[in-house]
């Protein structure tokens, strides 16, 4: 008996079958079917919502190898600055619980096109970095994998991918290393061509770092990918009041200027869809007619941005008096 649901956004439940330590500080959760049974397919680069607690749902990327079936395997973070998911997903989930979780989704997939990949990992950013290694290393393509930490005691996964089969493919960075043994982005990103593609996920910093000296030294938009954990927070953004119109009913909602739009609609009975509220998922993300959008949002590209049709209202607001919307 199955216990996935028909609809990919839906959750449902599955066992805690093991967690492991990795760290001090990073705890890896390996979850299967409750019946035994295989769980739903992914490819590399994807996520699953994790219902952490009731009315709590986290994005954790998968990082065991896409050829599994029997079982789902992410690594958290206990972050300081938490609201909420990862102190919760430490202290509370513990073996052989049972948890909700969604069918994979995948925002950071390989590019199929591409001849080689250039892996950077910083910090817990390697689980979906570590998932494309598995998989073109499975594949025989062509890579290199960079991970950058803090030092050798706090790398997740050091082990495993020591014993690797691509273990000659990994380039190890530690802050606390020698200093020529310290990632130097200039010279990793000097030479780019139409075939690599560039996958670097991690905190802001590393990767704002990464993606910028990507374009100075010339490379494409499109062969640059990256997946935020969250939403990069502007000090200078306007956080003014605004109105919404929904299109179909032409009712006017306001948005209070300490209030997200999704909060708004939600107040006045327009329920989205919605999961992370951090602008990183997709989730909500809903049509704009008329209007201006001001993206806060680390899911949208650049040039899907510019052409304001769209917007993520969990967490982006408007330069414009009214948005328009699709609903």
């Amino acid at each position: 008996m199955s216990t996935v649901p028909s609809t990919p956004s839906a959750l449902f439940p599955v066992r805690v079958a093991r967690k492991t330590v990795e760290t001090l500080d990073i705890c890896t959760f390996e979850l299967v079917d409750v019946h035994g049974g295989a769980l739903p397919p992914f490819s590399a680069g994807a996520h699953v919502d994790v219902e952490v607690k009731s009315g709590l749902v986290r994005q954790y990327s998968l990082c065991n190898d896409p050829a599994e079936t029997h079982r789902y395997l992410i690594g958290v973070l206990r972050d300081p600055a938490s609201r909420g998911g990862s102190v919760a997903m430490h202290t509370l989930v513990e073996e052989g619980m049972l948890i909700n979780i969604s069918a994979p989704k995948n925002h950071f997939a390989l590019a199929r096109e591409a001849r080689r990949s250039l892996l950077l990992a910083g910090g817990i950013g390697v689980t979906p970095i570590l998932c494309m290694a598995e998989r073109l290393s499975a594949t025989g393509a062509g890579f290199d994998m960079h991970y950058c930490t803090r030092s050798k005691n706090g790398t997740a996964f050091l082990g495993r991918i020591q014993d690797s089969d691509f273990a000659d493919r990994v380039h190890f960075h530690f802050d606390d290393g020698p200093a020529e043994r310290k990632a130097d982005l200039a010279a990793l990103l000097a030479a780019p061509d139409a075939g690599t593609h560039l996958y670097v996920c991690g905190p802001g910093g590393f990767l704002d770092a990464v993606v910028t000296t990507a374009k100075k030294q010339g490379w494409a938009e499109g062969n640059i990918h990256f997946e935020y954990f969250s939403a990069k927070l502007d000090p200078n953004a306007a956080a003014g009041s605004f109105d919404v119109k929904i299109a179909s009913s032409g009712r006017i909602v306001p948005v209070a200027a300490d209030q997200t739009v999704l909060a708004a609609l939600a107040s006045a009975g327009v329920e989205l869809p919605f999961s992370c509220e951090q602008g990183v998922c997709g989730t909500c993300l809903t049509r704009v007619i008329e209007g201006e959008p001001d993206h806060r949002d680390a899911f949208l590209t650049d040039v899907e941005k510019a052409r304001n049709d769209q917007f993520l209202p969990c967490c982006s607001r408007a330069r414009s008096p009214m948005l328009v919307l699709d609903l």
